[in-house]
């Protein structure tokens, strides 16, 4: 018995798409769809041929259905008086209809049921087909070849509907089109292309004569098949590129706009979702921050109450930090992926099930659960995301330990940026043995190790040599993100050397410190500068001989005081939290969401991000990055 879990058949899938494939063509001719009422007699007992009339006429029978029943009916035709057969009485009503119709009406094919229905229906199998085939197996690479043939019929469909004016219809069809398409990167999406392309008009190409995969021009159109082999006369298959290629970006901008227009609440806040994370993926970052901050998503996801839209959502927020970093934009990048990274970040990416000894979920639930994953190809990388976000909580959050005063154990700047990059440091330095770097996480410590102490050629060799970066797709988008590392890694190496050793120094020296981070002097100049102006660097310049003069403050007993307070606080409300965590099972540091702090402002990095690294627009609510779908017994509020 065939359960909501179950998924159509290949063969079934294909087949009922070359029948609605058929009927695109049919449209595309010049024939409309009609709208057919059908009776429920009709519905239960509309059987064809002779015992179906008879049903049909012992249910209207008022003397009694048994006669009815019993009596053989006899078809006349009233033109010439003559038997026919209920074929016969058929095909002449059908050709006596079509005498009386007019040219629209013959043109109209009356229907029952809708084709846009349908279309979705289809898109839901393919989709459910995906998430139960196991995509380590050769049917899982076939059946992606079916993805392309989907979104050309659901163009075609949609093109008809925008004729007829249908446009709720047409709106629904662009926002299945728009999320079988959003994900893909150029690079990758002319590569899946060609390969359908190939597929649909050469076949496998395993099933290729190596003849004709080894010729070259020089065999082609020969007939001496004594010197050529009959497989290589046409030459080496080829797919040539279609001249009227469209632009994704545009495309997803026409789509979206369509569906802005014409469809539902809750199309519209997918397709912007979607558009977003275009925008993202293809390193347009101030486009798709604008995007999230002029839609106001990060105000309205946590009540949309719709589980799957909550993942996209979450998706597009990883997507969005990804493109702040490679950018170079570390602070909206932390911002943007600090809330999904903290914890549980396959299950809020819908990436994987994830099952603990404290799980509360009920088997429904669990089902539920595993209904909403993603289709494997369309994974973000956890390791990539990992390493993108440690490393932008490194280079933030090592500066700020550095900046921890020696005599009084107190920060110039008590606030924690990361806890889980605090979390992960602490257990690594409380190990006894620590081997070569294996996992991402091993590499970013023992970088952060290295950067601690201003060495940042040991810690920029650490993560350049991390082979996560070779999955960033893009020509070139691997030397772009080394080289974006290395210059990040200088300037904070530079913040975190003047922090933790400018009380040894009475002056430095401009020339030295360029020396030592290879540096040009205005860089060196400007980050002194701004700590100087941000009193992180109680120094001065002295511009004849380009030192810098520090200047020894010591704080009051009252400052200290004062500072010992904040820090107790602080620890008091962590313990409350990690008491919080046991009870529920959460493990894990939180996010400094109690703080009072002007970090709150930006939380659109959960929420959107800057316009820079530290400067920018407004953000909206404190936590609105991942949005958890799961609802506690114990009421905490949601991460969602």
């Amino acid at each position: 018995q065939r359960t909501l879990d179950d998924y159509m058949e290949t063969k079934n899938w294909k087949s009922c798409a070359s029948y609605l494939a058929r009927i695109a063509s049919v449209l595309e001719d010049g024939y409309t769809l009609g709208v057919e009422q059908i009776e429920e007699v009709d519905m239960i007992l509309g059987n064809a041929g002779k015992s179906g009339n008879k049903m049909k006429a012992a249910a209207k029978a008022a003397d009694g259905a048994m006669a009815a029943v019993a009596a053989d009916e006899k078809l006349v035709n009233p033109h010439t008086g003559q038997e026919e057969t209920q074929d016969e009485r058929d095909e002449r009503l059908r050709v006596e209809k079509e005498k009386e119709m007019t040219q629209e009406e013959l043109k109209t094919i009356p229907v029952i049921g809708s084709l846009s229905l349908h279309l979705a229906r289809l898109e839901d199998e393919y989709v459910k087909s995906l998430q139960s085939i196991s995509p380590h197996s050769p049917e899982y690479v076939a059946r992606l070849r079916d993805e392309s043939a989907l979104v050309e019929l659901l163009t075609r469909i949609q093109a008809y509907y925008e004729q007829e004016n249908s446009t709720d219809d047409a709106a629904a069809l662009a926002e299945l089109r728009l999320e079988h398409i959003y994900y893909r990167h150029d690079a990758i999406a002319k590569a899946v292309d060609r390969a359908a392309n190939f597929f649909r008009k050469y076949g496998e190409a395993d099933m290729l004569h190596p003849a004709c995969i080894t010729s070259d021009e020089s065999g082609k159109d020969q007939t001496d098949f004594t010197k050529i082999h009959p497989a290589a006369v046409d030459g080496k298959p080829t797919i040539e590129e279609p001249a009227d290629v469209e632009d994704s970006e545009a495309l997803i901008s026409k789509l979206c706009t369509y569906v802005y227009q014409y469809g539902t609440d809750r199309d519209r806040t997918r397709a912007m979702i979607c558009h977003i994370y275009h925008h993202a993926l293809h390193d347009r970052f101030v486009e798709a921050r604008d995007l999230l901050l002029m839609s106001r998503l990060q105000d309205t996801i946590a009540n949309s109450g719709d589980v799957p839209t909550m993942i996209l959502y979450n998706r597009m927020m990883v997507t969005l930090g990804m493109a702040a970093f490679r950018l170079g934009k570390i602070w909206s990048a932390h911002q943007c992926l600090s809330d999904v990274c903290s914890g549980r970040a396959r299950e809020l990416l819908a990436q994987g099930v994830s099952i603990g000894r404290f799980s509360d979920k009920t088997p429904e639930e669990e089902k539920a659960e595993k209904r909403r994953q993603v289709p494997y190809h369309q994974h973000i990388n956890l390791d990539l995301l990992e390493a993108c976000h440690l490393i932008s909580a490194m280079l933030l959050e090592v500066p700020n330990m550095a900046s921890v005063d020696g005599e009084t154990g107190m920060s110039r700047r008590s606030r924690v940026l990361s806890r889980t990059f605090r979390k992960h440091h602490d257990i690594y330095d409380r190990q006894v043995f620590t081997g070569p770097p294996e996992q991402t996480r091993d590499y970013v410590m023992r970088a952060s190790k290295a950067l601690m102490k201003g060495d940042w050629k040991t810690c920029a060799d650490y993560l350049t040599r991390m082979e996560v970066w070779k999955l960033v797709p893009g020509e070139g988008a691997e030397e772009e993100i080394k080289a974006m590392l290395v210059e990040n890694i200088k300037l904070e190496a530079l913040r975190t050397y003047l922090f933790a050793y400018s009380a040894q120094y009475d002056s430095l020296s401009l020339s030295q410190l360029c020396g030592m981070f290879e540096m040009t002097k205005n860089e060196v100049h400007s980050v002194a500068s701004k700590m100087m102006i941000n009193r992180e660097l109680y120094a001065s310049w002295d511009q004849p001989t380009e030192t810098i003069v520090m200047q020894k403050v010591e704080p009051t007993s009252l400052q200290v005081m004062a500072l010992q307070f904040a820090e107790k606080a602080a620890s008091l409300v962590e313990a409350n939290e990690r008491l919080l965590d046991a009870q529920t099972g959460a493990y894990g540091y939180k996010e400094d969401h109690w703080k009072g702090d002007g970090n709150r402002g930006y939380r659109a990095g959960r929420q959107g991000g800057r316009g820079g690294d530290r400067s920018g627009g407004r953000g909206g609510r404190g936590r609105g990055g991942g949005r958890n779908y799961r609802q506690r017994s114990s009421g905490r509020s949601n991460r969602f």
